[in-house]
């Protein structure tokens, strides 16, 4: 039977692992990005913000006693670096990307809500204001790509017509 505390520190191990997973998808993102600046600016913006959730919650693992699980941290890395080998062989990698990247946000945000229900039901307070400021920085990602989305496809399929054109 496992206690409120055993939940809390494993789910907060899962989430330590899914940031370290976003943060190599990010980077390979981020580095393959060539014509689209907005993007690129935005998701290395997050990919900063990424970076310091994954140090966040290991500080709250470390001072509820719980550490980081290596096991799922590399487990999260080698499943990023397979899904950013994957976008390498689409011509339309950008807007895959993206739609690859809404998805994950929204699976973000639904792990750091049930975190900060179990924080606030285990009283952990620091843990709560942890994932509360990381879960506003992983709706603003949302936000940004939902409003954007549009405008990335777009984008995409006018420098598509474009080759096209240039090939006839």
């Amino acid at each position: 039977m496992s206690t409120t505390k055993d939940n809390l520190v494993a789910w907060l191990r899962d989430a330590h692992a899914m940031e370290e997973q976003a943060e190599t998808m990010l980077k390979a993102q981020y580095e393959r990005i060539e014509n689209y600046p907005d993007l690129k600016a935005r998701i290395g913006e997050h990919l900063e913000e990424t970076r310091q959730q994954a140090k966040s919650l290991e500080s709250c693992l470390n001072r509820i006693g719980g550490g980081s699980s290596t096991i799922k941290d590399m487990a999260g890395k080698v499943t990023a670096f397979g899904q950013s080998l994957g976008g390498l062989f689409v011509s339309d990698e950008i807007v895959k990307g993206s739609l690859a990247s809404y998805t994950f946000e929204h699976f973000e945000i639904a792990s750091y809500r049930i975190l900060i229900a179990a924080a606030e039901f285990a009283g952990d307070q620091q843990t709560r204001a942890v994932c509360e400021g990381i879960l506003k920085e992983e709706i603003a990602m949302a936000k940004w790509l939902e409003d954007n989305l549009p405008v990335v496809t777009e984008a995409y399929l006018k420098r598509a017509e474009a080759e096209v054109t240039a090939k006839r």
